[in-house]
């Protein structure tokens, strides 16, 4: 399994980014999703969730603002930020597992994961 993530940057507060991940070697339609962040000295926090339903599950301070969506035929994962703030910086990550049910927002749930894209707002 292969998770690529890329869109991450520098930009200003208020504005928006929007990442992609490309997943390779799973079976793309099942299983769950997610994006992930990790401030530094922090620990790696839950950001956004999908499920293979369909069903989404957002962290409190993101929720309104970000949104995680696939495209099934570009077996690509997304998480468009709007409306940045200083705190959302961090390396964000994305994941997968290949077990259906309830996908916990919780990293430790999570089996496969991409290198990391950097966000920084200021």
């Amino acid at each position: 399994v292969q998770l690529v993530e890329s869109g991450g940057g520098s930009v200003q507060t208020g504005g928006s980014l929007r990442l992609s991940c490309v997943v390779s070697g799973y079976t793309y339609n099942s299983g769950c999703m997610g994006w992930f962040r990790q401030a530094p000295g922090k620990e790696r926090e839950g950001v956004a969730v999908l499920d293979s339903d369909g069903t989404t599950t957002y962290g409190d301070s993101v929720k309104g603002r970000f949104t995680i969506s696939k495209d099934n035929a570009k077996n690509t994962l997304y998480l468009q930020m709007n409306d940045l703030k200083p705190e959302d910086s961090g390396m964000y990550y994305c994941a997968a597992d290949p077990r259906g049910g309830y996908c916990y927002p919780t990293a430790t749930f999570f089996k496969d994961w991409g290198q990391g894209t950097q966000v920084t707002v200021s």
